[in-house]
């Protein structure tokens, strides 16, 4: 564990963060004190194992760590602290990162960057004209952002900006639908997710309700907006074959798909799978599908709580491939629970047999509210050096079939504090993925969990409005979550006015 002292609050979430990156996995205490000999809010619950004290003294900064004999490690002194916010933000996570590299004798591939979408600095560069290059040098210079990095973020944010040529992100929409039932429910997800097999008699219910919610938001927006659709969950294909009929059919009923450049279905789990439910997406025109694998070791399959088998995924696969399915992702998990990168060799073999038009690599993320993070201790995370390895080799995997990176973002607890990057062969890039991740379009949300996000530019903000997660809740106030989006969207360029 490790004790934080402050003096002041101010910052206390982006040290959290680099104390994370560099201790992962270890437990912070953060306590408030007028001076370091006399806590003011508690006590730690435990010993320490080290101290950080960030103790702010007139226009300066004192950083010390110390180990559990109270006996100094390293010290920052930081002068003429910036008042001013942003300044006094990337000082201090200088000031920090350069004392916690010199203790612990290691770096951080982001360096200072905690945020989950690094990509929006370069991109911020090339839409004021700046080349790569000038973007690189900020990242290199300002944040401490490792070689590797700096390439594919820079190389990512290139590609985001060619694929968004010429979408007016204020004036278009993209609609997510979400299902919220999978098979089991896997080791590391926090999702609102619920295991079929417990929820199977609702799920007409919920159906119902979300015909509901289509129908409501499809009189409200302006249709000819509409850029893409992306069902996700969970895991959309638990539904029968005749439920994804009747949510294909509610969909067409209410909007104009044929104007959108891009649907997406996540096929995610191939137990999920069967030549009905391709034949139906298929005649609904579904351009896109995921099959996730995750992994193709059975003993990790086994040990995440995923109930099928490895040949289960090439069957799945191949039976997309049958059904006439030309854009088909994959989704790898590394880092995960008792996996080395002579398995993650092993996933990538069978993945360049399949040869899917994508693929999506995650670094595991210990989420709060998964299994995994309530039983840390019969599933250490992997060391960064080996979760490093992986990363490359499934960078340089997917660039030998063909891919580039197209997207990127960052989670809290990632595994060897990395990224989950998206790559795809030219053309079968998700649309979707950069518009959800850069926040450059608005996204109207339906279904439990659903989170709509609209863009108001001239005011520089981002309204939010959240579904309940509950399946039950959400079954129960689906008037309450129509209302919400009246509410707080009647100014939006893509919403029909009304007298």
């Amino acid at each position: 564990m490790i004790d934080l002292i402050l003096n002041e609050e101010r910052y206390e979430n982006d040290i959290r963060a680099l104390l994370m990156a560099f201790y992962h996995g270890e437990k912070i205490f953060a306590r408030k004190t007028e001076n370091t000999a006399e806590a003011g809010r508690g006590t730690a619950p435990e010993k320490a194992g080290r101290t950080l004290e960030a103790i702010y003294a007139g226009n300066s900064l004192r950083l010390t760590l110390k180990d559990e004999m109270d006996r100094v490690l390293g010290e920052r002194l930081i002068e003429d602290f910036p008042e001013e916010r942003k300044a006094g933000k990337n000082c201090l996570k200088t000031g920090l990162y350069e004392l916690l590299c010199e203790v612990t004798g290691r770096t951080l591939p982001w360096g200072t960057l905690t945020g989950i979408r690094p990509t929006k600095i370069p991109m911020s560069f090339y839409d004021a004209g700046h080349s790569r290059e000038e973007a690189a040098e900020h990242l290199r210079q300002t944040y401490k952002v490792s070689e590797e990095k700096i390439r594919l973020c820079t190389q990512v944010a290139a590609n985001e900006k060619r694929i968004l040529e010429g979408i007016d992100g204020e004036h278009s929409f993209s609609l997510y639908v979400g299902i919220p039932f999978c098979p089991t429910i896997c080791l590391y997800c926090s999702f609102s997710s619920y295991p079929l097999g417990v929820w199977a008699n609702r799920v007409d219910d919920y159906l119902e309700a979300l015909f509901k919610e289509i129908r409501r938001v499809s009189r409200m927006v302006d249709k000819s907006c509409l850029t893409t659709v992306y069902m996700g969950g969970g895991t959309p294909t638990s539904l029968t074959g005749e439920q994804m009929d009747r949510l294909l059919c509610t969909l067409e009923e209410n909007f104009d798909l044929n104007v959108a450049r891009e649907f997406t279905i996540e096929a995610g789990r191939p137990d999920s799978i069967n030549e009905s439910k391709l034949k139906v997406m298929k005649a609904h025109g579904i351009q896109r599908i995921s099959i996730n694998p995750q992994t193709l070791n059975q003993k990790t399959l086994d040990v995440i709580g995923r109930r099928h088998t490895v040949e289960d995924v090439e069957r799945a696969f191949q039976m997309a491939r049958k059904a006439g399915f030309s854009n088909i992702n994959m989704d790898l998990i590394l880092g995960l629970p008792g996996e080395n990168s002579g398995d993650v060799e092993k996933t990538l073999e069978g993945i360049r047999r399949m040869a899917p038009d994508s693929l999506t690599v995650h670094s595991l993320a210990v989420k709060r509210a998964s299994r995994l993070n309530q039983n840390l201790e019969l599933y250490p995370p992997a060391p960064q050096e080996e979760v490093n390895r992986m990363i490359d080799m499934a960078w340089h995997e997917a660039e030998a079939m063909g891919m580039e990176p197209y997207y990127l973002y960052r989670q809290k607890n990632m595994a060897g504090n990395l990224e989950n990057v998206g790559y795809a062969k030219p053309g079968k890039e998700c649309l979707y993925n950069i518009l959800i991740m850069e926040e450059k379009q608005n996204i109207i949300a339906v279904g439990a969990g659903g989170s709509s996000k609209i863009l108001y530019p001239a005011e520089n903000r981002l309204e939010r409005v959240e579904n309940v997660k509950s399946v039950k809740d959400y079954i129960e106030r689906i008037d309450e979550m129509i209302e919400r989006k009246e509410r707080n969207f009647p100014n939006s360029g893509i919403f029909e006015k009304r007298a």
